[in-house]
Order: structure tokens, then C-alpha cells, then sequence
């Protein structure tokens, strides 16, 4: 049989394909087309938005597959977390979280629509933080004290931005009103991103949150932190004091981020997912733009993230247990 210019072409084409095919095969991780879904339990704009959006990208070059982040705002995580539960369990849905929403609104809520050690398993973690008390630019308070001596002249009230409600946050204002004496109302928000635009707005005049969540606005002297959790200070904020320096003790446990999926995703399926992720921690870009949002990179295993997360919901279930506070 005689080939025409055409089919010669055509079949040369064909073999060559099926040649680079045999001597280059596709790795399962570089042929994946699924797209891969990033929950986050906040609005944009805020720290856990900003942090999943950068490891989106990175994300999707070491898996080889669209990576996209999708938010799911609202009671403190808590719609995130029912969409986790509901997800298909095949690794095409993360949960991308911090401390909040897996140790303590199981904690706070009758029932929350989710049980993080029934309905989720860690996949891996990534970096650690503090929360940090800041005042808002029209504040007239440099530090810690300034701030106490100022709400005296208040008549001893004032309004505390939580992020969410029963929170580590609303914890921390509580403490410190019984500690100084004053009446410190939580005042909670749908997320770091509303409190933080009424704080530099100064429609609040302090917030309490995350370090990645103050940290831009703190550098820009936009608002001012005066106080952070954990047992040291840190190290993109030396000249601030721990609560614990200032005699406000047992806040030093140091909450996590990490991610999640649901149950029953297989082993294979999470281990792939976290070799990703640890290859995008191994970028320095990616570290030095985490370390500059307040984050200390911690990679972990899924075990390792799961003995994190059970250590600190231990803490916190005694801290919210000793304050009298009700599951609503």
C-alpha cells in the first residue's frame, strides 16, 4: 500500500506520539483533570482567604490539576465544614482551616452539623500562629496598658471585634474584662474581613484575631497590635509583649492551620495531596509570603496534624468548660 504525502505525515505523527508516550508516561499526579476544590469556612479578603489563595497556585503545578478556592463564609466556618461532610470522599475537596472551626465549634454548638473526628480526616499541615488584641488608628492607646487606662475613661466599657462568636476570641475578651475589671463586650463579625474593615474604619476600637489577620494593617500603622498569644514573642513583632507577660496566663497554647477532607478519602488520595503541599512549602517564596502574613511554617503530616489538633482541643475544651459558657 502506497502512503500520500498526507497519511505519511499523519502516521509519522501517530508514531512519534505513541513512542514519547511509552518513553515519558504521565505520573497519576501531572494527568489528573479533576478540579480540585479549596473550602474556606470565610470571606475574601480576609487572613484564611489570602493564605488558601496563595497555595492555590503552587498547589496546582505540583498536582497537575485546576486548584480553586471557594468560599463558603459564614458562622465561623461552620457552612465550610457541613460542605466537607457532604463532599464526595475522593480528594477533590479540602477543607483548608485553622483551630476555630474543627476544635472549638464542636465545643460551643448543640449541634454543629459535624463531627471533625467522625466526618473528616487530616491531610496535612502547614504552619502555625497566635492571636494577637489590636486597637483601631483612632484609638488613642500605643500598648496594652494605654488601651486598659483608656476604656477606664470610658467608664470602664467598650467593644471587643471577634471574628466569630464563641470563639478563642470572645474567650480571650471575656478573660480580660475579669482580669482589668472592665466590661469587655465581644462584639462578633461574619469573619476577620468586616471586623477588620470597621476597625480601620475605627467603628470599633479594638479587635481581637490572628496576627495574619493584623499584621499589613499593623506595618501600615493603620492599627496598632499591643498584645499576642503563645509562650514567646514573635518574631515579626518583637516589641510586643505575650499576654502572658502582662499577667494574662493560660492563653499560650498555639492554634494551627491546616488541611482537611472527608472521611474515607483514601490513604493514596491524602498522601498525594500532602507531598503537594509540602513541595509548595518548600518554595521560598512561598514560606517568606506566609512568614510575612504572621504564620510559622510548620509542615505536618496528617498524623501529626490530627495529635496537634486533639492536644488543642483538649486545652480548649477545659478552658470553655471552667468558663461557664453554654452550647448554644
Amino acid at each position: 500500500m502506497s502512503l500520500t504525502p498526507f497519511t505519511r505525515r499523519h502516521w509519522l505523527t501517530r508514531s512519534l506520539a505513541v513512542i514519547s508516550a511509552a518513553a515519558f508516561p504521565l505520573t497519576t499526579a501531572w494527568a489528573d483533570p479533576r478540579t480540585i476544590k479549596i473550602l474556606v469556612g470565610f470571606p475574601p479578603g480576609g487572613g484564611t482567604d489570602a493564605i488558601a489563595r496563595l497555595l492555590a497556585d503552587p498547589l496546582r503545578e505540583a498536582l497537575g490539576a485546576p486548584v480553586i478556592v471557594e468560599n463558603r463564609a459564614g458562622a465561623g466556618g461552620q457552612l465550610a465544614a457541613q460542605a466537607l461532610k457532604a463532599a464526595a470522599p475522593d480528594g477533590t475537596t479540602l477543607f483548608l482551616t485553622h483551630d476555630h472551626t474543627i476544635s472549638i465549634l464542636p465545643q460551643v454548638l448543640r449541634n454543629p452539623g459535624f463531627d471533625p473526628a467522625k466526618d473528616f480526616v487530616a491531610v496535612a499541615g502547614f504552619a502555625t500562629f497566635v492571636n494577637a488584641l489590636a486597637v483601631s488608628g483612632g484609638t488613642p492607646a500605643s500598648n496594652y496598658r494605654d488601651f486598659v487606662a483608656w476604656v477606664r475613661q470610658q467608664g470602664g466599657r467598650a467593644g471587643v471585634g471577634i471574628p466569630a462568636p464563641a470563639s478563642v476570641p470572645q474567650f480571650l475578651v471575656q478573660t480580660l474584662g475579669q482580669r482589668e475589671r472592665l466590661e469587655l463586650t465581644p462584639v462578633p463579625y461574619r469573619g476577620s474581613a468586616p471586623m477588620m474593615a470597621d476597625m480601620l474604619g475605627n467603628q470599633i476600637p479594638a479587635g481581637i484575631g490572628s496576627v495574619p489577620d493584623f499584621i499589613e494593617n499593623h506595618k501600615a500603622g493603620k492599627l496598632r497590635i499591643v498584645a499576642v498569644m503563645g509562650h514567646a514573642r514573635q518574631a515579626l513583632l518583637p516589641e510586643v509583649p505575650t499576654f502572658a507577660e502582662l499577667g494574662v496566663a493560660g492563653f499560650e497554647e498555639v492554634p494551627y492551620y491546616g488541611l482537611f477532607a472527608p472521611a474515607s478519602t483514601p490513604v493514596a488520595e491524602r498522601e498525594r495531596i500532602a507531598a503537594a503541599l509540602f513541595k509548595a512549602l518548600a518554595q521560598p517564596v512561598v514560606r517568606e509570603r506566609l512568614t510575612a502574613m504572621g504564620l510559622t511554617v510548620e509542615p505536618m503530616t496528617g498524623e501529626q496534624l490530627a495529635r496537634r489538633e486533639r492536644a488543642y482541643t483538649a486545652v480548649w475544651a477545659r478552658i470553655i468548660r471552667d468558663s461557664g459558657f453554654q452550647p448554644q
